[in-house]
């Protein structure tokens, strides 16, 4: 699953990006420990200690297994020009927060594809770790939960291979948000050419597949009378619900704006301040008279500089530089991350780092010159209008 959030606590950073949770997180961790130790206690040779311990590690080993499904695709698709935002471990799986959709439907298909890929791998390691270890017969009766004694490995190499093989099973269902449901919609999108149509069809199947998950839930709980196991199931089959539905909708939003580019909303007479005018002209002038947190900068010729914060205005002012000029307290190079040509289509905007950092960006033409500013709020009133018509 690819839809991100925010509020994580960071526990780790794997080849540059940040694997975070939430901290209901440990709670499930918790959770997911308890269920485990009364199993593990039935089915293991050897103390109650050793059952506890082997049932942290199976707990811990699930998440990592979770973690490198979604490196899978966070790695994917940095292969592929897309920047990962981070991973974040949630109740029932992870989400990779990729900067941008997949723009064509090949980029979509090997970024879907590359998490259950690193999933098979697990399962074949945990089988080849079972033969070279002389631990395949107890490593396939802790998978089927059969009755019987078996070694901590036989146990830990069980228990890993059938919940990735869950995972992997479960996120090949062709049922948009899920990876199945992606790679569906890389199919339907290439065959189709119309990314908004083979979203719909993909999100309608995800609803569908989310009732069905729901009812699981209640016949679970009426028919065996377990109301946790039953519950968890209806949680589940509802974020599946809200994802899909989601995606439903913002297909057809996006299909109602189609054509409509940032250069049909921007403003095109923004306040900006000059890169050469000193600095504490700019506070009295600028950042004291409309009260605003930060503005663009650009040139004589109105070539876009970058964006100038009120708070490095103020720590130079008082570190003694109030004649400096504007221009000397930008970032080098973070001006490419901040603007966008005016031929932007307006849904390719909603993922923009820029927009959501800033609440803006600026729109530059083909000469570097500042044509105008697409703000947060005319974005969502065009959004607002799509959705309601």
């Amino acid at each position: 699953m690819n839809v991100g959030r925010r509020g994580t606590i960071q526990l780790v950073r794997v080849f540059g990006i940040r694997v975070g949770v939430s901290a209901s997180w440990f709670l499930v961790l918790f959770f997911l420990i308890w269920v485990l130790e009364d199993y593990f206690h039935q089915v293991l040779r050897g103390s109650t200690t050793t059952a506890d311990v082997v049932a942290a590690l199976a707990a811990l080993l699930f998440f990592t297994s979770i973690i490198l499904h979604e490196l899978g695709h966070a790695l994917m698709a940095r292969r592929l020009g897309i920047q990962t935002n981070g991973i974040d471990l949630w109740f029932f799986g992870g989400i990779s927060r990729l900067a941008r959709e997949p723009a064509t439907p090949g980029e979509e298909f090997k970024i879907a594809v590359a998490g259950p890929a690193v999933t098979a791998a697990i399962i074949v390691v945990c089988v080849v770790a079972s033969l070279l270890a002389s631990q395949i017969g107890g490593t396939f009766q802790t998978a089927r939960f059969a009755d019987g004694k078996v070694s901590p490995a036989a146990a830990l190499l069980g228990w890993t291979w059938l919940m990735n093989l869950a995972i992997l099973v479960f996120n090949l269902v062709p049922a948009f948000p899920l990876d199945g449901g992606r790679i569906a919609r890389a199919i339907a999108w290439r065959q189709t050419g119309d990314r908004n149509r083979a979203t719909r069809i993909t999100a309608i199947v995800g609803q569908w597949f989310a009732y069905a998950v729901i009812g699981f839930g209640a016949f679970v709980a009426i028919r065996y009378k377990d109301a946790v196991d039953g519950l968890l199931f209806a949680v589940l089959g509802f974020f599946l619900w809200q994802a899909a539905t989601s995606a439903r909708v913002g297909s057809e939003v996006a299909e109602r704006l189609e054509g409509v580019t940032v250069a049909d909303l921007m403003d095109t007479e923004p306040v900006t301040i000059p890169g050469d005018l000193p600095l504490l002209q700019a506070h009295d002038e600028f950042f004291l008279r409309y009260g605003w947190p930060w503005f663009y900068v650009i040139d004589e010729q109105r070539h876009f500089l970058g964006v100038l914060r009120s708070e490095r205005v103020d720590g130079a002012i008082a570190a003694g530089q109030p004649v400096l000029p504007a221009r000397e307290l930008l970032d080098p190079g973070e001006e490419s991350s901040l603007q966008v040509p005016p031929t932007t289509p307006l849904q390719a905007l909603v993922t923009a780092p820029g927009l959501a950092a800033l609440g803006a960006m600026a729109v530059v033409d083909d000469d570097g010159r500042l044509a105008g500013v697409i703000t947060l709020d005319r974005v969502r009133r065009a959004l607002f209008a799509g959705a309601g018509a």
